[in-house]
């Protein structure tokens, strides 16, 4: 699914179709609510203190031990919640009506003119020190040995729903009809294993918002945008310390 990039203000005007019902967010809210995202029914900053949470690979990333070591970017203030990506994981990954695989949380903010909303995805981040896979008893998560990524071995999950309250982030759901824990793998079955170069999700962002890449590759833009100088990186909720490997900026 290959959507041309569009400017804001044409996207904002466009009246497209919500994949998911406003109740859906709502809902995510409250499970949001739990692992810390959200609080008082309110969104929290996601970062401990913006001005000190920099994506320095010793701090969050550590080594970038993978090759490919998948991540990416989200260039949080360029989002204006077309919904877009969630539409292209669900059409990609089959998922279910009452799942996801990632979500566009809402925040208000003010600015000089007063106040408005500010959206930021949200998705698996694919820690490197990951709290899902210490929590399974099954073994069914675990860290892809090749490229990093938080995998599913569904056969395995006996859906204790462990990893569900580990996960930082919410990023995980039970998939009735597997029987099973469901997550984002960055579309590694539907996409990248295939050849493809990007996620769905990332692949349909029509404003540039999700830069998906290989953070072993000096060269690539994910690489480029975390370790540039010129604005703040930062990670949700590095005191965990389980060593994201998606990062947020704006610009």
């Amino acid at each position: 699914m290959n959507l041309k990039k569009t400017d804001f203000e044409t996207l904002k005007k466009d009246k497209m179709e919500k994949v998911s019902p406003i109740e859906r967010r709502e809902f995510l809210k409250i499970g949001l609510a739990i692992s810390g995202i959200f609080a008082g029914g309110t969104i929290l900053s996601v970062v401990s203190n913006m001005n000190k949470v920099f994506a320095s690979p010793e701090e969050f990333a550590g080594k970038y031990p993978y090759k490919p070591h998948y991540g990416m970017v989200i260039r949080q203030d360029r989002c204006i919640d077309c919904e877009r990506c969630m539409e292209a994981c669900v059409m990609t990954n089959d998922v279910p009506e009452y799942g996801y695989r990632t979500m566009i949380l809402e925040k208000e903010v003010l600015d000089a003119i007063g106040q408005k909303k500010e959206f930021i995805p949200v998705l698996c981040n694919h820690c490197n020190n990951p709290p899902c896979v210490r929590a399974c008893p099954t073994k069914a998560t675990y860290k892809d040995k090749k490229t990093g990524i938080v995998m599913m071995e569904y056969g395995k999950c006996i859906g204790c729903k462990t990893c569900v309250v580990a996960c930082p982030y919410n990023a995980r759901y039970f998939n009735e009809e597997k029987h099973a824990i469901d997550k984002c793998n960055f579309c590694f079955d539907t996409r990248l294993s295939k050849g493809e170069k990007l996620t769905a999700c990332a692949a349909a962002c029509p404003a540039g918002v999700r830069i998906f890449g290989d953070l072993s590759d000096t060269n690539s833009e994910a690489y480029k945008l975390i370790h540039q100088l010129a604005r703040p990186v930062w990670v949700l909720r590095p005191e965990v310390g389980a060593k994201p490997n998606v990062f947020y900026m704006k610009g």
